[in-house]
């Protein structure tokens, strides 16, 4: 990447500064602290609106324990200690390695592990353990609060059975390589793991309610407005019925081919669970379900939402944009297409979801850089057609900070893009064919590079058109 040096510097334009103040709205809006604070006063929160009356369920317990698990387990923790106080009786955060949090978002009276993400180590093992044991020592008449948030499943995840941690992490990278959905994803996870898929749940004592605040990195929308489907994918569902089976994670890996090349350990397990030799995961129905609320405190439509009210404030007319699902490469096109025939000034197109990426290359990036140079593509194929915009200007990017393992959250792609990366000697068909976006966007000063913000509701799509 020599050529970067030559690469024109991108413009820093007021549409740059409004796309990030866009960004910082949706981010503040699920904030940790703020969401958790909203839940527990009673205020309506969530995708369906009013919660249940959360200061009754508080108030009727003799006392509370915490479990707090995810990329915004510290700030969720933090803000139920301080509506707890003397109430709670003992607390146990497990956040993501190498994360810094805001001073803000320290909790100070609960054991804070950190655990290894997006792949399971040795540290997401004792975590699970110790999740457990602190679930097991709830009382009758106690509440166990768990503060839910993304990233969860890779930081609880010691193997069920005889299946060894190195073979989960393999089954587990692979599938990510192959582009597995985050519902497939958990449903191999939920069924090699010991906590997930309602079995934090079955592990408290008769007489335990539990409470879960949950900040969901799912996107309702994409599984049909099911919440019960919705409530048991997120974090792999560890207080939520699960409708999957062993039947369905052997079905996941054979659809994604990987069946025959799964260890033998995983094969082994999962048959002999299919075959009814170990027990299902909490299924609906199960009367453990009636000892727990499960609350959507935040989620991706909170974002997106307050993105618009954050665009509109800045003189942008606000209009929806198909939500980021499917493949990386296809949305990005798609999207281009769409906004090349809008001919309106001073719009903004916002959308949130979570695309995949078929690794096939052996570069890097993730889903929001992968989804942007497409998109940039696209845009500059699309540049000659009557009616295209003059200016068109885009972030891709993670809520949560981090687009795959790198250290942006996404990229900024224009309609100058291609032919700023050609004055670079920068091929971008290349780089997308070998995913790496990551190292094209480098080059070019267009990276968004924030830092973890310590919360997680998935994507953020913006673009300002004409502005």
């Amino acid at each position: 990447m020599s050529a970067s040096a030559n690469a024109p510097p991108p413009a820093r334009s007021r549409a740059r500064a409004d796309l990030m103040r866009i960004y910082a709205a949706a981010v503040a809006a699920v904030a940790p602290r703020r969401v958790i604070a909203q839940a527990m006063t009673g205020a309506p929160v969530g995708a369906d609106g009013a919660p249940p009356n959360l200061p009754e369920i508080l108030a009727g317990a003799r006392g509370v324990r915490l479990l707090a698990v995810g990329k915004a387990a510290l700030g969720m923790a933090a803000e139920v200690e301080h509506r707890l106080g003397d109430r709670m009786i003992e607390g146990l955060v497990i956040a993501p390695a190498g994360g810094v949090p805001d001073a803000d978002a320290v909790p100070m009276r609960s054991r804070v592990m950190y655990a290894a993400h997006p792949l399971p180590d040795e540290s997401s093992v004792a975590a699970e353990r110790a999740a457990l044991e602190l679930a097991a020592r709830a009382r009758p008449g106690e509440l166990l609060i768990l503060a839910l948030s993304g990233g969860a499943s890779a930081l609880i995840a010691a193997p069920a059975g005889a299946v060894t941690l190195a073979d989960k992490i393999t089954i587990s990278a692979n599938l990510m390589r192959a582009g597995a959905n985050i519902r497939e994803l958990n449903t191999v996870r939920k069924h090699l793991s010991a906590i997930k898929g309602g079995r934090l749940l079955a592990a408290t004592a008769d007489g335990v309610e539990t409470l879960s605040l949950i900040l969901s990195d799912v996107p309702s929308s994409s599984l049909a407005g099911d919440s019960g489907v919705l409530l048991a994918t997120i974090g792999s569902g560890p207080t939520a019925a699960d409708p999957s089976s062993y039947t369905d994670a052997i079905g996941v890996l054979k659809r994604r081919r990987l069946w025959g090349r799964a260890p033998e350990s995983i094969r082994d397990h999962l048959e002999r669970g299919a075959a009814g030799e170990f027990s299902e995961t909490v299924k609906p129905g199960d009367p453990a379900l009636t000892r727990v609320t499960n609350v959507i405190v935040g989620d991706n439509r909170t974002a997106t939402e307050a993105a618009a009210a954050a665009a509109s404030a800045l003189g942008y007319r606000v209009q929806p944009a198909p939500e980021l699902a499917g493949e990386a490469d296809e949305l990005g096109r798609a999207l281009a297409r769409q906004i090349s025939a809008i001919g309106a000034d001073r719009l903004c197109l916002i959308a949130g979801g979570e695309p995949v990426v078929t690794v096939k290359g052996d570069g890097r990036g993730g889903r929001a850089q992968q989804s942007a140079l497409a998109f940039a593509i696209e845009l500059a194929a699309l540049a000659g057609d009557p009616g295209s915009p003059a200016k068109v200007i885009a972030m891709f990017a993670g809520t949560d900070g981090i687009d795959g393992p790198t250290d942006a959250a996404g990229a900024i792609a224009t309609n100058e893009t291609i032919a700023r990366a050609a004055e670079a000697h920068l091929d971008p068909h290349a780089a997308l064919g070998r995913n790496d976006a990551y190292q094209f966007f480098k080059a070019l000063g267009d990276l968004v590079v924030i830092g973890p913000t310590g919360t997680n509701v998935a994507d953020l799509f913006v673009a300002l058109v004409n502005y």
